[in-house]
């Protein structure tokens, strides 16, 4: 059985009714809502083009309609949902969309190593990747299932292999593209073999650049994230395919 979010109704009052957060903090129930539909909108838990009606959102939650409402229109405007036949459902990104924000996405990858070879005042925090390398080698002893949501432990790793270079703005602007495409991306997660790949060209890429053989390591990453353009839009392919297949949970 579901539990619900709340356990009290919203009044209609101008005061909102709060929840507290695991660290002590209060929160709106708005905020709350927000931030779960979110997590669910980019975890991939609803399937493309599902409606995501309000009052059966609201349902769900254990929540009137109103923080419902206010969070799909937040994410409206994020770009996360789009109004279709009256109803809110999951953006879709198309092929086109798809290239640029994997071109960028690539781009802003790569320019975290670049920028070290440019100049060699630039030092990566070794404490940062270390940790990283130290998580990927427990992933190698024991390697996961195969499951869509393990883009979020690929992400995890190139922000972190991108804030140790040590400029937040691009981290900032990589979290947020990779954020973008999740969606897609998960689907690349559903064999064994590719867990394997990623985890160790993971470690071959951190280890590389610990070593400070930085122009290896700039290759390494190059391949991993995809030197052709073409082949990255072809997989973007074979997973808007699967999304389209996929029922959802």
């Amino acid at each position: 059985m579901h539990t619900a979010l709340y356990t009290a109704e919203e009044s209609n009052g101008g005061t909102e009714n709060t929840a507290a957060s695991p660290g002590g903090r209060t929160r709106s129930r708005r905020e709350e809502v927000y931030e779960r539909l979110r997590h669910e909108v980019m975890s991939g838990h609803f399937a493309p083009w599902t409606r995501l009606a309000e009052e059966r959102m609201a349902r769900r939650l254990g929540v009137s309609r109103t923080p419902v409402r206010e969070a799909l229109a937040r994410l409206e405007v994020e770009g996360l949902v789009e109004r279709r036949d009256g109803s809110f459902m999951v953006t879709v990104p198309n092929l086109t969309e798809l290239r640029d924000l994997y071109e960028l996405r690539v781009v802003l990858e790569l320019r975290g190593v670049a920028r070290a070879i440019e100049d060699p005042s630039i030092r990566h925090d070794r404490a940062v990747l270390e940790a990283e390398l130290c998580r990927w080698h427990d992933f190698r002893k024991n390697p996961p299932a195969p499951d869509p949501h393990f883009v979020v432990e690929d992400e995890k790793f190139h922000a972190a292999l991108s804030a140790a270079s040590g400029n937040p703005a691009l981290t900032d602007a990589l979290v947020s593209v990779n954020q973008k495409i999740r969606r897609v991306r998960m689907y690349d997660f559903l064999t064994a073999d590719r867990i394997q790949s990623t985890i160790d060209e993971h470690i071959e890429i951190v280890e590389f650049v610990l070593a400070g053989e930085l122009e290896q390591g700039y290759r390494a990453l190059h391949a991993h994230v995809g030197e052709s353009l073409e082949v990255v839009v072809r997989r973007a392919q074979e997973a808007l395919t699967q999304m389209t297949l996929h029922t959802g949970q």
